[in-house]
């Protein structure tokens, strides 16, 4: 079985991009951040022809998640119960979706992105964080032996062998203390991080901003993960970072993370 997560920063404008990766690394799931869409904008008749189901969560062009399968979509589910909203005034945001692939219970996350130390939208992340740490941690409590995978864009780089320079990121979100403390938790509650075994760092990354050539000057973020329970770290045989996704023409400025299980 081969899952991947792929923030696609517009799956309208990448459908076909979307299909090339379905088809390049013969994939049973997909999990995309970033749709931008709402729901009855999401392309879906090359999905369908190709014997994909999808479950997707989009309110407006912001955010947006999903998962696409072909071995089964169930149990759905919109955001977990502790994830808390933003905004005036509060409201959940299109930031997760659960389901059950082939007997693994999937989760597409995109994590709040900070913008700034100490804007109303870092304490959000912060909240989020602890929200999704707290109910993970409830779901291995009530079974030990459930295969989970937590994955997506966390807007977290958990170590400085995860940013193109440490000194650029002085005093910015993504790799603060209470950031990197808050994904360690996650963690610590028995999620463990499946693909750096697979594609140790430094200089390994998933991501790289559409300014200032990042992506050819190898100037990125490693800021995508795949955290599974331990029933589901114990399949996984193979990771990879499809690095090439992000050449060429329209590219995300994220790269699909892929696992294998076996």
């Amino acid at each position: 079985m081969r899952i991947a997560t792929w923030n696609v920063n517009s799956v309208r404008s990448r459908i076909d991009r979307v299909m090339g990766v379905l088809e390049r690394h013969d994939l049973d799931v997909l999990l995309l951040q970033e749709t931008k869409c709402r729901d009855d904008q999401f392309p879906t008749l090359d999905l369908a022809a190709k014997g994909y189901e999808l479950a997707h969560h989009g309110l407006n062009q912001w955010n947006g998640v999903a998962v696409i399968s072909r071995v089964g979509l169930d149990d759905v589910q919109i955001g977990f119960p502790s994830m808390p909203g933003f905004g005036d005034p509060v409201a959940p945001e299109a930031r997760a979706i659960g389901a059950t692939c082939d007997g693994v219970r999937v989760w597409s996350l995109y994590v709040p992105n900070g913008r700034e130390i100490d804007h109303p939208h870092y304490h959000y992340k912060l909240e989020w964080l602890a929200g999704l740490r707290n109910d993970a941690a409830g779901w291995l409590a009530d079974d030990p032996e459930a295969q989970i995978l937590l994955a997506g864009d966390w807007n977290i780089a958990p170590t400085d062998d995860d940013v193109w320079d440490p000194s650029f990121f002085e005093g910015k979100t993504h790799v603060t203390p209470p950031e990197r403390d808050a994904f360690q938790a996650v963690v610590d509650a028995g999620f463990a991080d499946v693909v750096r075994p697979y594609t140790p760092g430094p200089g390994v990354y998933t991501y790289w901003d559409y300014t200032q050539l990042r992506f050819p000057k190898k100037q990125g973020m490693r800021i995508d993960f795949a955290l599974a329970s331990p029933a589901l770290a114990a399949r996984v045989t193979d990771a990879m970072i499809d690095r090439e996704e992000r050449k060429g023409k329209g590219a995300s400025d994220h790269a699909p993370v892929v696992i294998t299980l076996g």
